[in-house]
């Protein structure tokens, strides 16, 4: 076991969030309750060490002065900015405090969804087909085929994810582009929708040896992996949780997809099948993807990987994103249940996150 160390928690609590007449209901849903940052300090107190919360605003720099702690557990989203998620890794970069997940450039890449996509199409690895719009009046791509899917460019949590969502015709299209504008104020995002099952995968550790932000040469441009190939992107360090898949059914005629009201409001109420019924093989290319898209984007201790197994193509597994900052609520986050799964509980998740950080800071 690591030495007693102290451990600051910083979060941000909805409760605290800023009020405007002009934001959305569901503007603050990637905010955390007292409950996360409450269940993360006893977890840490249980692993041994000592543990404090703070709300990760400005006034957080003058209490990270005066009680200097030897780590920072990190999950804050913050509140405004196109790379919102970075802004606390900065600041304690800055205060030079180390801290759990992903660095600042990593938080700003995956936040921002399109830039995410630019980067996988680089790296080869499967992303649906998409445009960007910065006005509804912008000309679709040839190449853009309806059905397409419609969200907001730099949202979490299914933020702007409703059954209007998925668009068919030029009409529907420009209503939810016109959508995500006034409500989101932003980039809107526009992709090929890929019908079938969507599967999220989550990860704990750090990649072994070298982690350069590109693939072995000799991976790119193959999908049938072989057991061996997991050692070339050096993922002995990572801890795959089994995938996880939403049912859907019983809300196939009010939602369809996961949307965000299914995510946030009926969360307690949905099941949820965990591991996901899928081959061993489907599985082992699912890790391959998710340790893959965990290294080229630079991540670090955990992540969440979202795929949709396209039902057209043989079940052809299409990365949806990364959330380099997953939450981390007991019992309903995506990343609890896929660890309950195998036995893990929300404690031993936290402090096995807490422990990689830890190990890649040196500071055993």
């Amino acid at each position: 076991m690591s030495r007693k160390l102290k451990i600051a928690v910083l979060a941000n609590l909805k409760k605290n969030a800023p009020k405007f007449d002009d934001l959305s209901d569901d503007y603050w849903d990637d905010l955390d309750s007292e409950k996360t940052p409450e269940a993360i300090i006893a977890a840490i107190q249980q692993g041994g060490h000592e543990a404090v919360f703070y709300e990760g605003d400005l006034s957080v720099v003058d209490k990270l002065r005066a009680n200097r702690p030897d780590l920072v557990f990190n999950i804050c989203e913050s509140h405004f900015g196109d790379s919102r998620e970075s802004q606390i890794p900065a600041l304690l970069e800055m205060l030079r405090l180390p801290y759990t997940g992903s660095r600042v450039l990593t938080l700003a890449l995956c936040l921002d969804k399109p830039m995410t996509k630019r980067l996988l199409n680089w790296h080869e690895l499967p992303t649906p087909a998409f445009q960007t719009f910065e006005n509804e009046n912008e000309t679709l791509d040839d190449d853009m085929i309806f059905p397409l899917f419609v969200k907001p460019a730099r949202e979490g949590t299914s933020v702007g994810i409703s059954s209007k969502s998925i668009v068919r015709d030029e009409k529907e299209l420009r209503e939810q582009l016109r959508f995500v504008f006034q409500t989101y104020k932003q980039t809107a995002l526009v992709e090929k929708y890929i019908a079938g099952r969507e599967v999220t995968l989550g990860i704990v550790g750090n990649i072994g040896g070298f982690s350069a932000r590109r693939l072995p040469q000799r991976l790119y441009g193959t999908r049938r992996r072989t057991p061996g190939d997991l050692d070339d992107i050096r993922a002995g360090g990572l801890l795959f949780l089994p995938p996880m898949e939403v049912d859907l059914k019983p809300y196939q005629q009010t939602e369809g997809i996961y949307t965000n009201r299914l995510k946030t409001e009926l969360a307690e109420q949905i099941t949820y099948l965990c591991p996901a019924p899928l081959s061993r093989e489907q599985m082992e290319e699912l890790n391959w993807l998710t340790a893959a898209v965990f290294r080229v984007c630079g991540c670090h201790d955990f992540s969440r990987v979202d795929f949709r197994l396209d039902e057209n193509d043989n079940f052809k597994p299409y990365i949806l994103e990364i959330n380099p900052l997953p939450g981390l609520t007991p019992i309903i986050s995506d990343l609890v249940i896929e660890a309950a799964a195998v036995n893990i509980s929300h404690a031993e998740l936290v402090n096995r996150v807490l422990d990689a950080a830890i190990r890649r800071h040196g500071l055993l």
